[in-house]
This record gives C-alpha cells, structure tokens and sequence, in this order.
C-alpha cells in the first residue's frame, strides 16, 4: 500500500505525526542494527548500556 504525498507543513504541525515518524524511525535504526550484527547504547538506570545485537528489542520483519 502506497501513502499519497501529504503537506509537510500539516505533518509537522500535527504532534501525533511527529511522534509516530519518530517512532517508525527508532524501530528501523534498531532493526537495521540489529541485522548488521552492532550493538546499541541505551540508558538504565543512570548508566549507558551496551546491549549485544541478539540483546535488541526489535523483530527483524519490517513493520506492515
């Protein structure tokens, strides 16, 4: 399924796109680091982790 081209300035004035684009856009940095095999920093804690490739919360399979 194909989006039709939306108006920028409607997107980014809309915070539930922004939030969802930003969400879409985590999901594939950690699925396109996970598939390369590279570890991921995040904070627990107070502390920054490393987290080993098999360690990310993320499936593979692209979002439908």
């Amino acid at each position: 399924m194909i989006e039709e081209p939306r108006d920028l300035d409607a997107i980014l004035s809309d915070p539930y796109m922004i939030d969802k684009a930003l969400r879409q856009a985590e999901k594939d940095a950690l699925r396109l680091h996970k598939r390369a095999g590279n570890p991921i920093a995040i904070w627990r804690d107070g502390q920054v982790v490393w987290l080993a490739p098999e360690e990310i919360p993320v499936s593979l399979e692209p979002a439908p």
